[in-house]
């Protein structure tokens, strides 16, 4: 019988962009804080951008992660992607949100579908998906969570 090479994994770290100071302390009280925050940084893309937003306890918002980034109408974002980041986060919950380049903030069926996966991988992980956000250029947004699909 011979033995064959083990890999133990000694540590999983997260690399840390240093733009912290732009949300740190920043608080989602409401539909309109989620919308805000995620325009800021994703609503001028000229591709679909996929941006998780992690939150503690007290919704505190600890940590942003684009998950994705895909084509001009299209982003495949699997709950694995999203999910891992907030696990290596410590998050409570979290905000997923991305944006249409077209200007339309209209959910499709495949921003439904995710919405659902992610909401469903996250209760098996015990971390609450809060809302899905669409945002836009033009400064339209259409929550998921409002719409019923949450």
């Amino acid at each position: 019988m011979e033995l064959t090479a083990i890999f133990e994994v000694i540590r999983i770290k997260q690399e840390i962009r240093e733009t912290k100071e732009l949300y740190e302390n920043y608080v989602i009280r409401s539909l309109f804080d989620a919308q805000d925050l995620a325009a800021s940084y994703i609503a001028g893309e000229d591709r679909e951008v996929f941006l998780v937003m992690m939150l503690n306890t007290k919704n505190q918002v600890i940590g942003l992660h684009r998950a994705h980034v895909g084509s001009l109408n299209a982003s495949v974002v699997h709950p694995r992607d999203v999910l891992k980041c907030a696990i290596l986060n410590n998050a409570n919950s979290i905000i997923v949100s991305h944006q249409h380049p077209s200007g339309d903030p209209t959910p499709s069926r495949e921003d439904i579908d995710v919405t659902k996966r992610l909401a469903e991988a996250g209760r098996l992980l015990g971390i609450e998906v809060l809302d899905h956000v669409i945002v836009t250029h033009t400064g339209k947004h259409v929550s998921l969570k409002e719409k019923g699909y949450l």
